[in-house]
């Protein structure tokens, strides 16, 4: 048994020190896709490519650079969305939620019919985008905020605001 302290797991590792990160994902509906990120969510382009190496895409910034969500258009037919492939937004709060939803609500955007029982036990709005992926609004910030009370099963690592300094993964 070790007697050394638990790593604080909020942390990178010495060794691992990105610039930015990416997250990329193939849509077959690509051409609705783009316009529910971008003009429906509000997410800002930082990017967008037409046959680059054979493939289109469009790179969203979560807000800018440092995160980032690619969406390539597929080839060769429709994927089935994953029900665990999501885009989770942690907001300040049920108001924030409730506005930040307001656009896709307007535009008539469908929510999950079948949300994952986590997210409804804890007050998240769940929609699908046009390939069918989830995207949830989560009333509190996580890392910043305890987590709402909810059926059995919570998170076993650490909560609270990370310390200041160079290794933090939170946003200044």
């Amino acid at each position: 048994m070790s007697t050394e302290a638990p790593t604080d797991r909020r942390f990178w590792p010495e060794h691992l020190r990105p610039g930015a990160v990416r997250f990329a994902r193939s849509s077959s509906h690509y051409d609705q896709t783009i316009p529910f990120y971008r003009d429906v969510l509000g997410l800002p382009v930082v990017e967008d490519f037409a046959d680059s190496f054979g493939e289109d895409g469009t790179i969203f910034g979560l807000p800018d650079t440092h995160v980032q969500l690619e969406i390539v258009r597929a080839r060769g037919g429709v994927t089935a969305a994953d029900p665990l492939d999501m885009l989770v937004l942690y907001m300040p709060g049920a108001a924030a939620v409730a506005s930040t939803t307001e656009p896709l609500r307007r535009a008539g955007v469908p929510r999950d019919p079948t949300p994952h029982p986590y997210w409804v036990a804890r007050g998240g709005i769940v929609h699908l985008d046009p390939d069918g992926r989830r995207v949830v609004f989560a009333p509190w910030v996580y890392g910043d905020e305890p987590e709402p009370a909810g059926s059995p099963g919570r998170l076993t690592g650490p909560v609270g605001p990370s310390p200041p300094g160079d290794g933090s993964m939170a946003a200044p």
